[in-house]
C-alpha cells in the first residue's frame, strides 16, 4: 500500500493494469490498497476508461504524507533554515520541524540532529500573507497594484496613487525577496522589495508576459544589483597586483573574485565593482599598496580617487 502510494505521488494518472505491474501484485490487490487508502482520506480517484486507472487528489484534509529519506532529510533541514529565508516564518517552521522529526524513524533522527542548524533570521522579514499575494499575482499574471511603506516610497504614501506593475517574477536573494516586474509608467523593468510593499485588493486585470532580458530572473535581477543590464557580472573589472599576503584579503572578497598567491606578501587580484571610481575606492579600500596591471581605465579612476582624498584633506 505504502509502495502504491509513493507511485500515485509522482505522477498525475495511472493506469489500473500498469500500477499492478510495477507492483508485481494483481489488479485486485491494487483495488484493495487504494481502498485502503481512502479509510486513510486519501482521496483516489477511479479513472474512467477502457482499462481504468487512479489519481491522487488534493483532498480538504491534510492525510499523512509519505516520504523517503533523502526528502525527509531535505524537507527537515529546509525547515531549520527557514529562519535565514527573509520570509517571516520562523516560529512555524520550528512547530513544523518538530512535528516532522517527531514521526521520523531513529536512523533519520539521527541525521538531521548531527547537523546543529543555527539559523540567524535577517534584519528584515516579509509578512507571508504578502509573499504569497505577490506571488499569486505573479502566477495568475494579474496587474498588480501595491503601496510602498512611506519611508521607500520617496513622498506621502497617501499623496500617491499606488503603484500598478506587471508582477513576473518573485526572486529569494541574500535573505530578502524581491518581485521583478514590468513598469508601463517608466516603460522600463523594477525591482522592488517585497517587505517594503503593501498589495492592494486585486485588479483582476490580465496581462501577457514579456520576456525577461536574458530569460533568468533572477540573473537579471543579480545583474541589476551589479549595476549591468543583464548580465550577472559586474561592468567594470579590473587586475591589480598587491603588496600584502592573499591569506589576509581573501576573507573580503565577493564569489567572483579572482585571487592569486604570488609571494609570501604580493598577491594578484582581480575583481569588479558597478563603475570605475568605486572599483579603485574598493582596491584600495585593502590598505595596502598596489599596482595596477589593467585596464587603463582603472589607472584612470585611481588618479580621480586620489585627487578627491587629496582635497578633501587640503578642505579641512
Amino acid at each position: 500500500m505504502l509502495a502504491l502510494l509513493s507511485l500515485l505521488q509522482v505522477r498525475r494518472d495511472w493506469p489500473g493494469d500498469v500500477l499492478a505491474e510495477r507492483l508485481e501484485v494483481s489488479p485486485r490487490t491494487v483495488r484493495r490498497d487504494v481502498d485502503r487508502l481512502r479509510e486513510l482520506d486519501y482521496r483516489v480517484e477511479a479513472l474512467k476508461g477502457p482499462a481504468g486507472g487512479y489519481r491522487l487528489s488534493a483532498g480538504s484534509e491534510l492525510p499523512p504524507l509519505l516520504f523517503d529519506d533523502e526528502q525527509a532529510v531535505a524537507i527537515a533541514l529546509a525547515l531549520a533554515v527557514a529562519p535565514a529565508s527573509g520570509a517571516d516564518i520562523a516560529e512555524s517552521a520550528a512547530r513544523a520541524l518538530a512535528a516532522v522529526r517527531q514521526v521520523m524513524p531513529a536512523r533519520l533522527r539521527h541525521r538531521i540532529d548531527a547537523v546543529d542548524v543555527v539559523a540567524t533570521p535577517g534584519t528584515t522579514t516579509v509578512d507571508p500573507e504578502v509573499l504569497v499575494a505577490v506571488s499569486d499575482a505573479v502566477r495568475t499574471r494579474q496587474v498588480l497594484r501595491f503601496d510602498l511603506d512611506a519611508a521607500w516610497a520617496g513622498d506621502a504614501r497617501d499623496e500617491r496613487p499606488p503603484r500598478r506593475v506587471e508582477p513576473h517574477a518573485v526572486v529569494a536573494r541574500n535573505g530578502r525577496w524581491y518581485l521583478l516586474a514590468w513598469d508601463d509608467e517608466r516603460d522600463d523593468w523594477r525591482t522592488y522589495r517585497v517587505d517594503r510593499m503593501r498589495p492592494r485588493t486585486p485588479t483582476g486585470l490580465r496581462f501577457t508576459p514579456r520576456e525577461v532580458p536574458g530569460g533568468d530572473p533572477a540573473a537579471f535581477v543579480a545583474a541589476r544589483f551589479k549595476g549591468s543590464d543583464v548580465r550577472d557580472a559586474w561592468p567594470c573589472t579590473g587586475t591589480v597586483e598587491l603588496r600584502v599576503a592573499a591569506r589576509t584579503i581573501a576573507p573580503y572578497l565577493d564569489a567572483g573574485a579572482v585571487l592569486d598567491e604570488l609571494g609570501p606578501d604580493r598577491c594578484r587580484l582581480t575583481i569588479g565593482s558597478w563603475s570605475w571610481t568605486a572599483l579603485a575606492a574598493r582596491i584600495a579600500g585593502f590598505d595596502a599598496s598596489f599596482e595596477v596591471l589593467e585596464p587603463p581605465a582603472l589607472r584612470d579612476a585611481c588618479a580621480v580617487v586620489a585627487d578627491r582624498l587629496r582635497a578633501s584633506v587640503i578642505d579641512s
